[in-house]
Formats: structure tokens, C-alpha cells, sequence
């Protein structure tokens, strides 16, 4: 077994500063371990006492009589660092360090976590500051949750990896009261060492495991957590995460307009976009989601029968699917026939859709038989059961009924129970029934199967590099930037540098009719904000408006420009923005609808590089459908159709141009970026681009 193996899988452990007082923390741990049924050894380590729990207690970990597979430190962290060191001297897999005190506050405890990893050496460390993990599949607790103070904890095909403890144990818990299944539940922390990659790497190969939950505050390493999660994804599990810390502006780039639109959570949004990820958006839909991912049930559509025994709470989730998107349509006559051959009751409402069959939640044969019903129509693609008051004096004998239905079909079945009654839910949950408390997180389960189903992680798309030669450092002029543009194959407007009233008017006549004035500068982007661009201008007039532009630029900068672009106007065409931001995460390259106003309507999407990869076609196509305004692209309301074709190339380019820049970009922009009629192909009218020095780039 290689490390993590044996982390999870441990036949021996050692709990380093264990104590006799279970009502303390270090006493817990064993406790715990006895417990729950843990079949292998464990090993207390504490000089002051000579039996814990029943078992033998070492004054030393050299004492110990064999090499443990796993240490619980329950040291402080000044003298956590020497229990590791012993420990890894003996052999062990991997330690898993309790104390709290490294790098969450500050440089010291930065240093102090470096030194713990140093005296590791190759042994692998869980934490610091971390409350351990629990492995239910196998019956092995190395935690100090109080949430294992439960008797019973069910098993189950649902991984939790956590960068927090008390998360960790509050999911525990919670799930525990709903009678949800975990496989395994892992605190990372700090991730000194193992973080949340290496195991989703490892989840991915459990077959224990079917969904993988993730609660995160960040991602350390990008490109590993990709890999990990396109494993998870290759191999059929689910990736839900609820990702903290959406309410943070992000670093905000005061060069482009990209920097702003793409906020750091957004760059979030399209990571776990393109990894096949499941963002959850509450915290409840942490536990709502696998849940009904792990029935392992497919939804192939929007179509929802709802069954209620009880009006209100039908209406209640009629309107949370119609929020979501789903529809709710009228029974077809063939299943309308079959519904009113199992009840003739007066009060039934058959002919509509929530079916309303009066008696079912006192009939478990009747609530058995419209489930069936239901789910064999080829009117509906999933079924919601309402489980009303009337259930609650034979919980047992309706949950029966309503898993008797699951088998000959693989539509989604689901149950929202109507009462505050917790013991039907669990009852639900333990037959493989994916049971709600509020109508909210019906939709929300279903819209996650329905966009699990829909989902693909996104593929990247290797290419030849253009050669570069040496490039400087700091911000290019507009023109510059476009002369760079150009070598990845995305053409500019034509256009003329002038530094005269007399340069731009003879540009003028070669360029058009009518042109735009820009000034051309290295330290000034925004440039209509400073009185800087002028559309729409006459050759005769360029000269005057060159005069009177270098005037308000100067008032309003303080400098003078000394050069200008003279370019050609386009009359037609689609403004797009085409931009490229450098983010913790890595490159994330924006597409959405440009001009001055980009900021404004914000109707943008994103995607993260891969590293030294650009995108695929049928990504760049796919960014391009994902905007509000892909309309105006494709005809809208008698438009000429616009050269998608073109764009796609366009955004293909601009993603190749980041990934060779690697981590020299700092930030680079299209704005706007021309679509023009099909066949008449792109043009870029403004360009940005800001490197940073190579050296520093390389010490990233």
C-alpha cells in the first residue's frame, strides 16, 4: 500500500500524547477508535500513564513495538515537530498533526509549519490544524470530532475532503441525523503536505466511493487540483464543491477592463466548469447534492411529476422547479387512465400536475402504485413524492413503497418530506430513497443530476509556439500590443502612427473616409476617459481634432502624448471584449460583448488556461453559445449572421498567445474586438497588454 493507502487504511496507530481522560480532546481519539469498531492496533504513547482504556500505554514512540502505520499527534506545536521526526524515523506512513498554531497565523507559524514538513522528511503529513479523518467504509476513526460521539454512523458511497475541521464534523453530524452514508471524511487544513488533490487522486480509484464532496476555502495548486479532478471525472465520480469566500472583490487590475469583470470567484466558476465540477451554491446543497447524485439515477430531461397527498406543499415545489427551469406538465391520457383505475375517490385530482392522490399517505399499496405509474410514463423524466403529515403513524410501511418502485427504471426518484419528521427521512435515506426537508433542495438536486448529465470537462489543445524573440517587460502601446496579436493570428484594423496634424491628415486619406483618432501610450489605457479617442472624423478635421486632443489629454494627464494612431473606422460589426488576466489560479481568458460599456452590461464568461495548453475549438465555441447576447451573433431578428467562425478562431489565438506568456502576463485585452458579417472574418481596434519581467515571471 502506498502512503495515502495506508493513512486511510491503517492496521496500526499510534495516538502520541494520548490521554486517560476521555472528556478531553487527546482522549478522544481512542475512545473513538474502540468505538467504531477499529480492528487493527493502537498504540497510546504518553509517560504518565501505564494503561489507557484498557491498552498498554508506551512512554515513548522508540517504545513502541512495531514501526505504526499511522501517528495522531496530539502535542502542542512546540514539541509536534519532535514527535514527527520520531515517527518518521520508525517508519510510519503518515502523521497526522492536531495542533493548531503554523501557518493560519502568520510568518512564524509559516516557519514553524516548514520546520514540521522538514522533520517529516519523506513521511507524509495530514494537517497541522486539522481534526483528522475518518474512514466509515472501514470502520476506522483517527479524529477528534466530537461528532463521533454518535453511536451509529452509516456507511455510504459519499467522500467529504474539507479544508476545515469543524466542518468536517458538522457534515458528519448532520448527515448522521439524516441517515446519509459516508465512505470517508478527511480534514486537510493547512496542507502543509497532503492537500485536497492528492485525495480526490485517491478517491477516484476507491470503489467505495461514488461522489466526491469538497468543502474549500482555496486551491494551492491549480494545475494539480485539474488533474485530480479530471481523474475523479474520467472515472464517473461526481465533484461537488461549495468553494467559501465569494463575497471577496478579488484583486481588482486597474489596466483593463478584464481585471475587473473577472473577479477571482468567477475564475473559481470556470475552473470547476472546466474540470466537470458541481459548484453548490448553499451550504445545504453539500450534503443535498451527492445525495441524490449517489443514487446513481439519470435525468434526461426537465419533465417532473409531482405525487401529494397534500396541496400546499405540492404547489411549494411546482414553483421551486419552475424557478430552476423544470417543467411540470399534465399527466398524458394513457397515465391519467392508469392513475384513476387505482383511485375513484372524489377528491382526487388526476388530470393535473401536482397529481393530487387524496388517500396515497394513508395507502401504501395506492402510493406504490402511482409511483409506478409515474415513473413509467414517458410523459415524465423524474418523480417527486411528497411525503405529508399522514405518514408519520406508518413511516416504515410508506418508505417501503416508495423504494419498492426504484427497481426497472433509472429515473430520479425523490422524496420531500413535508413535516419536520427527521426519523422518515432517515428511514427514506437508509433504502437508497434521496429524502428532502424543504422544496428548495428538490430542484436543487435535480438541477445538479440534470447538469451532471450535461456535463463535460473541458479539453485543451496543444499547439506550435510562435517565435517570440525578446520581449520587454512592463506596459506596450496599443499598437505594439496589436503588432503582437497579429504574429497569433488575429488581424487589426488598419491604422497609422502620426506625430503631426499634417502625419494625420495624410494618413486619413490612405486609411478612409471618415477614421478614428487615438492617442498611442504605453502608461495610458483607458483612453476615452482622458479625452483620447475621437470617432467618426473627417481627414480634413484629424489635423484640428489631433490639436485639440493633445490639449485635454494634457489637461487631464498632465502629459502630453507625442504620438497618435490614425485607424480605420469600422461601421459594422459586433463589439466583443477579448481578454486575458493573470489570477492565482493561473490565466483566465474573458469572451463577452465589448465597447465602452463592456463593464456595464457584464455579459462575459470564462475559462482557465491549462498550463502550456490553449483551448480547443469546441471550447472557444462553446464560450461564444454561453453569452446572454449569442443572438445578436446568430441573426437576431433578421441580422446579418455574424463571422462566429472567425471569432472562434480569434479566442483559439488569444488563448495560445497566454499560454506561452505563461506567467510573464500580467494582463492583455481586446476591447473591441470586431465580429464581422460571416466570410468578412475579425478585427482588433484597441489592443492592452502588460508583461511582467521575466525573472520574476520565472520565480513564480
Amino acid at each position: 500500500m502506498n502512503s495515502i493507502e495506508r493513512l486511510l487504511r491503517p492496521r496500526s496507530v499510534a495516538v502520541i500524547g494520548a490521554s486517560a481522560d476521555p472528556g478531553k480532546t487527546a482522549g478522544r481519539p481512542v475512545g473513538y477508535l474502540q468505538k467504531h469498531g477499529f480492528e487493527g492496533r493502537i498504540y497510546p504513547v504518553n509517560p504518565r500513564a501505564d494503561r489507557i482504556a484498557g491498552l498498554r500505554c508506551h512512554p515513548d514512540i522508540r517504545s513502541l513495538p512495531e514501526a505504526p502505520d499511522v501517528g495522531i499527534v496530539l502535542l502542542g506545536p512546540e514539541r509536534a515537530a519532535d514527535a514527527v521526526r520520531e515517527l518518521a524515523a520508525r517508519g510510519t506512513a503518515a502523521a497526522i498533526v492536531l495542533a493548531s498554531g503554523y501557518a493560519e497565523i502568520g510568518a512564524d507559524g509559516l516557519q514553524r509549519q516548514r520546520a514540521l514538513v522538514e522533520a517529516a522528511g519523506a513521511m507524509r503529513i495530514l494537517g497541522p490544524n486539522t481534526i483528522g479523518l475518518v474512514n466509515l467504509t472501514d470502520c476506522i476513526t483517527l479524529s477528534a470530532s466530537g461528532a463521533l460521539e454518535v453511536d451509529e454512523l452509516a456507511a455510504g458511497s459519499i467522500a467529504l475532503v474539507s479544508q476545515s475541521g469543524g466542518i468536517l464534523g458538522s457534515l458528519l453530524s448532520r448527515g448522521a441525523a439524516r441517515g446519509i452514508g459516508f465512505s470517508k471524511l478527511i480534514s486537510t487544513s493547512n496542507e502543509a503536505d497532503l492537500d485536497m488533490a492528492d485525495f480526490i487522486d485517491h478517491l477516484a480509484d476507491d470503489p467505495a466511493t461514488s461522489v466526491i464532496a469538497l468543502y474549500m476555502e482555496s486551491v494551492r495548486n491549480p494545475e494539480k487540483f485539474r488533474r485530480a479532478a479530471l481523474k475523479a471525472a474520467e472515472a464517473g465520480k461526481p465533484l461537488v464543491v461549495f468553494k467559501i469566500g465569494r463575497s471577496e472583490s478579488g484583486a481588482r487590475s486597474a489596466a483593463s477592463h478584464t481585471g475587473a469583470l473577472a473577479g477571482a470567484d468567477r475564475v473559481y466558476d470556470a475552473l470547476f466548469r472546466q474540470v466537470g465540477a458541481i459548484r453548490a451554491q448553499d451550504f445545504s446543497d453539500l450534503l443535498d447534492i451527492p445525495v441524490a447524485l449517489a443514487s446513481g439515477r439519470r435525468l434526461c430531461g426537465k419533465r417532473v411529476a409531482i405525487l401529494t397527498s397534500t396541496g400546499g406543499a405540492g404547489t411549494l415545489v411546482t414553483d421551486s422547479l419552475g424557478l430552476a427551469g423544470f417543467e411540470t406538465p399534465v399527466p398524458d391520457e394513457a397515465t391519467a387512465a392508469r392513475l384513476r383505475a387505482l383511485q375513484q375517490a372524489d377528491g382526487a385530482a388526476l388530470d393535473r400536475n401536482p397529481i393530487d392522490v387524496t388517500l396515497a399517505g394513508l395507502k401504501p399499496e395506492l402510493l406504490r402504485g402511482a409511483i409506478r405509474t409515474l415513473m413509467e410514463s414517458p410523459s415524465y423524466d423524474a418523480v417527486v413524492t411528497i411525503v405529508g403529515s399522514s405518514a408519520l403513524a406508518m413511516p416504515e410501511l410508506m418508505a417501503d413503497a416508495i423504494r419498492d418502485c426504484l427497481p426497472g427504471t433509472d429515473k430520479p426518484l425523490l422524496a420531500y418530506v413535508s413535516p419536520h419528521a427527521p426519523q422518515v427521512s432517515a428511514s427514506l435515506m437508509a433504502r437508497g430513497v434521496p429524502a428532502f426537508s424543504a422544496p428548495e433542495s428538490c430542484s436543487v438536486a435535480l438541477d445538479a443530476m440534470r447538469r451532471h448529465a450535461l456535463r463535460r470537462a473541458a479539453s485543451s489543445h496543444a499547439f506550435t509556439k510562435v517565435e517570440l524573440g525578446e520581449l520587454p517587460s512592463g506596459s506596450f502601446d496599443e499598437a505594439q500590443a496589436k503588432q503582437l496579436f497579429a504574429r497569433f493570428g488575429i488581424p487589426s484594423v488598419r491604422e497609422c502612427i502620426v506625430r503631426s496634424a499634417e502625419e494625420a491628415e495624410a494618413a486619413a486619406h490612405d486609411v478612409g473616409e471618415k477614421v478614428v483618432l487615438k492617442i498611442l501610450s504605453r502608461t495610458i489605457t483607458h483612453k476615452s476617459e482622458v479625452g483620447g479617442v475621437a470617432v467618426d472624423v473627417s481627414a480634413g478635421e484629424v489635423g484640428r481634432r489631433l490639436a485639440v486632443m493633445r490639449e485635454e489629454v494634457q489637461a487631464a494627464t498632465g502629459c502630453a502624448p507625442d504620438a497618435f494612431l490614425v485607424q480605420e473606422r469600422v461601421a459594422a460589426g459586433c463589439e466583443m471584449i477579448l481578454g486575458l488576466h493573470r489570477d492565482a489560479l493561473g490565466t483566465a481568458l474573458l469572451l463577452g460583448m465589448g465597447g465602452v460599456t463592456a463593464e456595464l452590461i457584464a455579459d462575459t464568461t470564462l475559462r482557465l488556461l491549462p498550463a502550456e495548453d490553449g483551448l480547443s475549438r469546441d471550447d472557444a465555441l462553446s464560450m461564444v453559445r454561453e453569452l446572454k447576447t449569442w443572438p445578436l451573433l446568430d441573426g437576431f431578428r433578421g441580422r446579418p449572421l455574424a463571422d462566429v467562425d472567425a471569432l472562434v478562431d480569434a479566442v483559439v489565438a488569444f488563448s495560445r498567445l497566454g499560454a506561452q506568456l505563461g506567467s510573464r502576463l500580467v494582463a492583455a485585452e481586446i476591447n473591441p474586438l470586431f465580429v464581422l458579417q460571416k466570410g468578412h472574418g475579425v478585427r482588433a481596434a484597441d489592443g492592452v497588454l502588460i508583461l511582467a519581467d521575466a525573472a520574476v515571471a520565472d520565480s513564480i
